[in-house]
Order: structure tokens, then C-alpha cells, then sequence
């Protein structure tokens, strides 16, 4: 194997490490987010049971005022009756307390009601409460891994860097122009090696000329097809003589 091939190879090997740890580091801010919606939406969830128990208590408070300006005016009509002379006053007034006796009657109906509704609003908020915090501890964590992950990924991606440059400042420039060419248009799989025939990259078959080039290994080879560098490794003997039939082997 051409030394070039060699050394390509463990340049790809770092380029796969570094386009796949990119490719997790882009990962951990999504994932982050998504752990702190699921906190938001349960801190959400208790806001608005807390916010619903204020209502009832609100409207509680309410009633018990209109049942306090009810006595009141029982109190006033009470007051009026003792000084009334008239049988036709007194027992509108009559009518009067007896009335707003019953609208008492209604509101503290409606208060018992309330306080149910309370109670229940009350349980809520505990249940809430305590979701929220259960999902804090697992969002803390979460994120704290994530942060711990992502710190990781940094220090990992500064070393392959590091290692690349170094690795790519032992070939020469010509060769890592076409390397880094065929980097960006077909990814990380860019030294393929032969096989059954074709190129290890596009599976398409090639051409014979190209085969018996790489088994000579005096030049880099690219696939015509898809112009990934290609090598030739003796495992492939036996796949190439599969392949070609008799009379017609490489």
C-alpha cells in the first residue's frame, strides 16, 4: 500500500472521529432545550393551579361580602320594623329580611361550594408541586450531564484538530487538496478500497485499468465514478478473481 494511502487513511479515520463528534456536540443544545421545556411546562402547570385556587378564593370572599351586606340589610330592616306603626310596612320589611334570608341562604350554598372547590384546588397544587419538582431534579441533572457531555465533546474536538493538522502537515499539499476536494462533496468516506470490482464508495464496477493501477500502487487512483481515492489491499485478490471469471482475471 502506497505510504500516502497509509496516511490517508488514518487522516480519514480522524476526519470520521471529528465529523461525528460535530455532529454530537450539535445535538446537546437541542436535547438541553428540550429538558427546560419540560421543566417550563410543569413550573406552567403549577402557576395555573395556584392561579385557579386564587380565583375560587376570590370568588369566596365575594359571596361572604354580599352575606355580610345581606345581614346588614336584615339588621337595617329589623331596626325599621321596631319603629314602624303601620301592620302594611312592617310586613314589607317582612318580606324584605325574608328575602334577603334566602339570598344568604343561596351564597352560603355557594360558598360551601367553593370551599370544596378550594380543597380540591388545594390537592392540586400539592400534586403540581410536587411534579414540578420531581422534574427539576431530573432537568437539573439532565442538563448537568449535558454541560459535562458538552465539555467532553469540546476538549475531544480541540485534540482531533490538533491531531489532524498535524496529520494533514505530513502529506503533501497537492494530495490533501484533492483529499479535502472530495472531502466536502462526499463526506467522510473518502480512501475506499476495492471491492468485488467496484469502488468501495459508489459500488459502481471499475473499469479494469483502474484496478490493475491500484494493485500497482505507484500513483494515487481515483474512482471515475464518484473520484474517491481508491487502494488495493491482497484481500482482495480472491474477490477480484471471483468476480472476473477465467481469462479475464486482473
Amino acid at each position: 500500500m502506497l505510504e500516502v494511502i497509509e496516511k490517508l487513511l488514518v487522516l480519514q479515520d480522524r476526519d470520521r472521529n471529528l465529523i461525528r463528534t460535530e455532529a454530537e456536540l450539535e445535538t446537546i443544545d437541542p436535547e438541553k432545550q428540550m429538558a427546560l421545556l419540560k421543566c417550563d411546562t410543569t413550573v406552567k402547570a403549577l402557576a395555573e393551579a395556584k392561579q385557579k385556587a386564587k380565583e375560587i378564593e376570590s370568588k369566596r370572599k365575594d359571596l361572604e361580602l354580599e352575606v355580610e351586606s345581606h345581614n346588614g340589610k336584615i339588621a337595617k330592616y329589623s331596626n325599621q320594623q321596631l319603629e314602624t306603626k303601620k301592620n302594611e310596612e312592617y310586613q314589607a320589611l317582612t318580606r324584605e329580611i325574608e328575602g334577603c334570608k334566602e339570598k344568604i341562604g343561596d351564597l352560603e350554598t355557594g360558598i360551601l361550594e367553593l370551599m370544596d372547590e378550594a380543597e380540591a384546588a388545594d390537592a392540586g397544587i400539592k400534586k403540581s408541586q410536587a411534579e414540578a419538582d420531581e422534574v427539576q431534579r431530573m432537568v437539573d441533572a439532565q442538563v448537568a450531564d449535558l454541560d459535562s457531555r458538552k465539555e467532553n465533546l469540546d476538549k475531544r474536538l480541540d485534540e482531533l484538530d490538533e491531531e489532524r493538522e498535524r496529520l494533514a502537515g505530513e502529506i503533501d499539499n497537492q494530495v490533501m487538496s484533492q483529499y479535502e476536494r472530495v472531502l466536502r462533496l462526499r463526506g467522510e468516506n473518502v480512501v475506499m478500497g476495492v471491492e468485488h470490482s467496484a469502488c468501495g464508495g459508489c459500488h459502481v464496477k471499475l473499469p479494469a485499468q483502474v484496478i490493475i493501477s491500484c494493485k500497482g500502487e505507484q500513483e494515487l487512483v481515483s474512482c471515475p465514478h464518484c473520484s474517491r481515492l481508491l487502494y488495493w489491499t491482497r484481500d482482495m485478490e480472491l474477490e477480484a478473481a471471483q468476480d472476473a471469471g477465467p481469462g479475464n482475471q486482473f
